[in-house]
């Protein structure tokens, strides 16, 4: 039984659609709530059995056409729905350490060409931030303002390898910086 779009706020949990979408798609899926505020409308794609899912939110103006199909039990009935909640929670975990390694390799108070240098050092070198000061290797530092003659500390190799990564770095940017205007 075809419907039109407007009807699918009217569909109940459950409901069983064939879906076609302004972009062209096709598929089956389960509704498992409407949101009215947002018009979008999220589903449970039809799929082989066990325990993945794939959920998709659609805002209802994407919809051109749908069939119902019938009525199902909820998709979200605790005795049909099944989340692993420790894969979430390690997922949880990965997510948090990255997003907070991500942080730590933007510096505070520093200019863009400042993080640029960081950023280069950083694709050759271990490097942190100490304040506004580039620690590499745990024994350089790089204070502002990113010159070659701004670097102290370790040995003398491991200097002059800093001081030649910042040197090539500095007329990268400067060329850049140049084509631009």
């Amino acid at each position: 039984m075809a419907m039109s779009g407007s009807n699918l706020q009217d569909l109940a949990v459950g409901c069983l659609l064939s879906i076609k979408t302004t972009f062209g798609d096709e598929f089956e899926a389960q509704v498992i709530t409407f949101d009215r505020s947002s018009d979008i409308l999220v589903l449970q794609e039809s799929s082989k059995p066990g325990p993945h899912r794939n959920i998709r939110m659609l805002k209802v103006n994407y919809v051109k056409d749908f069939t119902y199909l019938g009525q199902a039990e909820d998709p979200l009935d605790p005795k049909n729905c099944f989340l692993d909640l420790s894969s979430l929670q390690a997922r949880e975990e990965v997510a948090i350490r990255q997003a907070e390694a991500d942080a730590e390799r933007i510096g505070v108070g520093v200019t863009s060409e400042a993080q640029s240098i960081f950023d280069a050092l950083s694709k050759t070198l271990p490097v942190r931030w100490d304040k506004t000061v580039i620690v590499v290797m745990n024994e350089v530092r790089v204070s502002s303002p990113y010159l070659p003659e701004s670097v102290s500390g370790g040995t003398p190799a491991a200097r002059e390898r800093v001081k030649k990564v910042l040197e090539l770095e500095r007329k990268r940017l400067q060329h850049r910086r140049s084509s631009v205007q």
